[in-house]
């Protein structure tokens, strides 16, 4: 027998070699500006080719109180506001949901829907638009910025690292338990109050400790963003998505509760142990990760340097410092649930803890100098513009799609659609158009307005109740926006430097979820109740 003069590879050559294949096939994946730029020019685009039209407009006026008609042609018209007038326009909503704050934007009025001359946009458009969109996105910026300096300023005081090296030390061995807490209050807070842009705030504290436990920044976005809109999903008592959608569909948003309560318990276990799966894999082999081609970018962007925790110590001082921090985030909700809070509010209250932890951290042994902290104040901030810009660019282009008058289109035809058609196949048909709708409004109380008082009545033609449509626009509208490039989600990714195609590999079974068990559930209302 002779043997071959060459040598079988070795493992480590092996993985050298594939690892080279890889490199060859791999496709370039556009970064959120360029994904964002490219569809504001298909925005564009669409403007040229989809019919223009529009809906009147409905909207009461709390100075004069009275209702304001803007027709299609821009021409106003004010009537009483009472009860007769809105049952004279087809408006099946109280005249008490106007007059009590409960809508706020105007609404669409049903059957008054006309073709208007097309309105195209020009080139000109696609940066008009991306620097409007910035601009009317400006109360989000402030607060995203102010949150990047209190981030800044907090870690120069080296409280991160001294109160991380704490807690890992604490949590060896049942690393997955903070994650499974993260998620829980992140699916609460998005059932009860719709945490979303808000949720941004909370990367800066968990992504360090989540790295120190050993996960990815795919667990860092699952806990928080997937977590948070899951919630938003089966929204319970949300007043940004349920209950405005159900106040525009004419009904209580106690109607279907007990449905959205069992879905929502159903949606927190599945994103759970979705989690617990993943964070097992990465545990077992960290190449596992869908990210792990960045991992190292991403933890020298946001881990903690262990051996300089360890050597920094956890005095009083950076105690009471990471106290001020921490306690910033439930007073945010709270205000935003409670006190009405919004972006102004919420930056003046990150500034103010900011200020008083700057005030801290001049004083004693390790204090720092006034152009120290306004440093770190600074970088802080400079680190998050390009999520700043992000938000405003995706703002962008549902400008361009209002001003081209073709939302409106879309929305008519939707409900051209699923005229004569059966209860189950006009419920699943209507998930699908609000995971359409999805898209092109991403906001849940901007859809709300404009789809509900079209497209709730249209239950009534199958003899269902309408708040199986308000169900559908739930479901539908947040399974699209898990993905939705015009959405949060490019903040997000912005925020961490993820591609879009890592995100879209681990998020695209909790879509199919959201699509099949909310269908499921709403075949189900369908047949019990028509």
């Amino acid at each position: 027998m002779t043997m071959s003069s060459t040598q079988a590879p070795t493992k480590q050559e092996t993985e050298r070699q594939a690892e080279r294949r890889r490199n060859r096939i791999r496709i370039g994946v556009p970064s959120a500006f360029t994904i964002l730029f490219i569809l504001t020019i298909l925005a564009v685009g669409a403007t040229w080719s989809v019919p223009a039209g529009s809906y009147s407009k409905l909207s009461y006026d709390k100075e004069t109180s009275q209702l304001s008609v803007t027709n299609p042609r821009g021409e106003v018209e004010t009537v009483e506001a009472t009860q007769a007038e809105l049952d004279k326009m087809g408006v099946q909503i109280g005249i008490e949901q106007f007059q009590k704050g409960a809508i706020t934007k105007p609404i669409s009025i049903p059957g008054t829907y006309e073709r208007l001359e097309q309105n195209p946009a020009g080139a000109s458009e696609i940066t008009h638009a991306m620097v409007k969109g910035t601009v009317e996105a400006a109360d989000i910026i402030v607060f995203i910025l102010v949150l990047g300096g209190l981030i800044g300023v907090v870690r120069a005081t080296g409280a991160f690292e001294a109160g991380l090296f704490v807690l890992t030390q604490k949590t060896k061995g049942h690393e997955f338990a903070l994650v499974f807490v993260v998620s829980v209050l992140m699916i609460l807070g998005g059932t009860s109050c719709g945490l979303e842009e808000e949720a941004v705030a909370f990367y800066p504290i968990l992504v360090p400790v989540f790295i120190a436990l050993g996960y990815d920044s795919i667990i860092s976005v699952g806990a928080i963003f997937l977590a948070g809109s899951m919630g938003t999903t089966f929204s319970t008592i949300n007043p940004f998505s349920v209950v405005i959608a159900s106040n525009a569909a004419g009904i209580v948003f106690t109607e279907g509760l007990w449905w959205r309560v069992g879905g929502c318990v159903v949606g927190a276990i599945a994103v759970i142990v979705y989690l617990w799966w993943y964070a097992r894999k990465i545990k077992a082999n960290p190449e596992f990760s869908y990210t792990y081609s960045d991992h190292e970018a991403f933890n020298k962007q946001w881990a903690m340097e262990g051996d300089n925790a360890a050597s920094i110590p956890f005095s009083w001082r950076r105690k009471v410092i990471l106290v001020l921090f921490v306690a910033a985030f439930p007073i945010m909700v709270w205000g935003v649930m409670s006190q009405g809070w919004w972006f102004p509010a919420m930056a003046s209250m990150f500034l103010t803890v900011a200020i008083a932890i700057m005030l801290l951290a001049a004083t004693g042994p390790q204090r720092l100098t006034e152009k120290q902290l306004v440093d770190a104040f600074s970088n802080g901030s400079a680190s998050l513009v390009a999520v700043s810009l992000i938000i405003g660019l995706a703002r962008g282009i549902n400008l361009v799609m209002n001003e081209g008058l073709i939302s409106d289109t879309l929305l008519f035809q939707s409900s051209q659609l699923v005229e004569g058609m059966s209860g189950p196949l006009f419920i699943i048909i209507m998930l699908l158009i609000f995971f359409v709708l999805g898209f092109v409004v991403p906001s849940s109380s901007g859809l709300a307005v404009l789809s509900m008082p079209i497209l709730a009545p249209l239950a009534d033609s199958v003899g269902i109740p309408r708040f199986i449509v308000v169900c559908a626009y739930q479901w539908g509208q947040y399974a699209m926006l898990f993905l939705a490039p015009t959405g949060l989600v490019m903040a997000t990714l912005q925020m961490l430097d993820m591609k879009y195609s890592h995100w879209l590999r681990f998020i695209w079974p909790m879509v199919l979820f959201v699509l099949g068990f909310g269908g499921a559930l709403l075949v189900a209302q369908v047949l019990i109740y028509g």
